[in-house]
């Protein structure tokens, strides 16, 4: 006769080929899915449009829940804030680079990586490349600095002294009509690039304003790579592709908002 202490566990049933499913693959996939669409995710920036601020390649943390919580009306994204989001579609339609095709199967809009200029029912206006906004003109020396040094800060072209323009770099792209002072639609943003130089962003300059329901979030962070190089070197008469040298330094950092932007009324 057995004692309870030595009595044997009561063996578990044995798991059936769709809890197997559910434990072994569909559970890890739904929990990482409401991971990255609700909490949090990492995002990584291709190509050189935010240059200096953002390298290609490196990857950013996007706090999912904030956006969620925008989009049901609580708190606002900021002008400074650096964005993710998908073009208009209009200019998908009409601008190569914002249409992209799988396998060939089908086309979509891939995801954009700009900073916030103008709040729905601001007037911005470029100048000889300075931005204006409400008739105040933003200190953008956090970027125009470097273009500066570099001797590439555009202020000749269409997109220079046109806050929409229907041309870049001389290609007629008829999404939005030439305009030296535009006024941000309820529920739109008005985004820029941090490169700027005359070929350097597509952005609400030729695209006009993105829908706030497009943005997918706000990069928060630099994550990856850990380490970069202190220096960078624009080739402004090339292909327009940095080069990189110097010590390494910490490439780990919160992505604030540019002091110019506090300065706004």
């Amino acid at each position: 006769m057995t004692t309870p202490e030595s009595a044997p566990a009561p063996s578990k049933p044995p798991q059936t080929a769709l809890q197997k499913l559910w434990k072994e693959i569909l559970e890890p996939i739904v929990f990482a899915v409401v991971i990255t669409q609700f909490v949090a995710t990492l995002v990584g920036v291709d190509g050189v449009s935010m240059m200096p601020n953002l390298r290609n390649g490196e990857r950013v943390f996007v706090p999912k829940y904030e956006t969620w919580l925008h989009k049901a009306g609580v708190g606002e994204f900021k002008r400074g804030d650096i964005l993710i989001f998908k073009p208009p579609r209009e200019a998908s339609a009409k601008i190569e680079n914002l249409n992209k095709s799988a396998f060939g199967l089908w086309s979509y809009r891939p995801f954009l990586i700009k900073r916030l200029i103008g709040l729905p029912g601001d007037r911005v206006s470029i100048r000889a490349g300075e931005v204006t906004v409400n008739g105040q003109q933003l200190d953008s020396s956090w970027t125009t600095a470097f273009w500066q040094a570099q001797g590439c800060w555009d202020t000749q072209s269409e997109v220079a002294n046109n806050v929409t323009s229907a041309s870049i770099a001389g290609q007629t792209v008829n999404v939005v009509p030439d305009r030296q002072e535009f006024t941000v639609p309820e529920g739109q943003y008005f985004v820029m690039g941090d490169n700027r130089t005359a070929t350097g962003s597509e952005d609400s300059r030729i695209m006009g304003a993105i829908a706030r329901r497009d943005v997918a979030g706000r990069a928060a962070a630099v994550v990856w790579p850990i380490m970069r190089k202190t220096n960078a070197k624009y080739d402004c008469n090339g292909y327009g592709q940095p080069e990189f040298s110097g010590a390494n330094e910490l490439n780990w950092r919160v992505l604030t908002r540019p002091a110019g932007f506090g300065q706004l009324k």
